[in-house]
């Protein structure tokens, strides 16, 4: 894992941009798996201006969402699904078949998770999967358990992720998530995962120890050959 500490969220921001920039124009047809909150906002920001800068550098974006609450409508202002569109499928013009989307309530979850799945399958694997850190060590709704899910799947919420700003404003509450499982990001051949705020240094200190646990999913990115980790000064101590 290459570990870079950088003075800022915005500084963050421009390496993380960057190098999803870099990447797309090695691949112009790259598959990217986009992580939702606070860590990516102003990255995704960038990809914005950068698009209007080069106008053709994404029209062959393929995007798939990481993660979605479940239970609530998928027009709601706080699912992923409107915070993706916001920040990315519509600043980027990306073609409603170039993006793959959980449905953030579905009639059946676990078909929901299938399907999706499916598309992974025919799609993938991940080319850069953007990542953040879970209060609780979580990656997507991946949350600490005794073990861990490798599929699609329907996540049973932790305190911690409810506590999320995205759900904590939310009048009607998520029942369910919607996610990837661990397999699926391993698999990814870049991953790129962001870390900011200073209420997160507890669980930076638990990360970069190295000590791979289900009850610190993120921990098992240190298997994967090919990870960045930009994590902001002011998130660790």
């Amino acid at each position: 894992m290459k570990i870079e500490i950088c003075e800022s969220y915005s500084e963050l921001s421009r390496k993380a941009s960057a190098i999803i920039v870099d990447q797309i124009k090695r691949k112009k047809g790259l598959l990217l798996c986009t992580a939702t909150g606070g860590s990516p906002t102003e990255t995704y920001q960038l990809l914005g201006m950068e698009s209007k800068e080069q106008p053709t550098l994404f029209d062959e974006l393929r995007i798939l969402k990481l993660d979605e609450w479940g239970g609530i409508p998928m027009d709601h202002p706080g699912t992923c699904e409107s915070y993706l569109q916001d920040h990315l499928i519509q600043p980027l013009e990306i073609d409603e078949y170039r993006y793959f989307s959980f449905n953030s309530n579905p009639e059946d979850p676990e078909q929901e998770c299938l399907n999706i799945q499916d598309k992974l399958n025919r799609e993938g694997p991940i080319d850069l999967c953007i990542l953040g850190l879970g209060m609780n060590g979580h990656l997507a709704f991946n949350e600490p358990a005794d073990f861990l899910q490798p599929h699609a799947h329907v996540s049973s919420l932790s305190h911690a992720s409810l506590q999320h700003s995205m759900a904590s404003e939310m009048r009607v509450k998520p029942t369910f998530g919607l996610t990837l499982g661990m397999a699926d990001i391993l698999q990814s051949k870049m991953i790129l995962i962001l870390i900011q705020g200073h209420q997160k240094r507890n669980i930076v200190n638990k990360f970069l120890s190295k000590k791979i646990t289900t009850l610190v999913p993120a921990s098992f990115l240190w298997l994967h050959s090919n990870v960045i980790c930009l994590i902001e000064k002011d998130s660790i101590e």
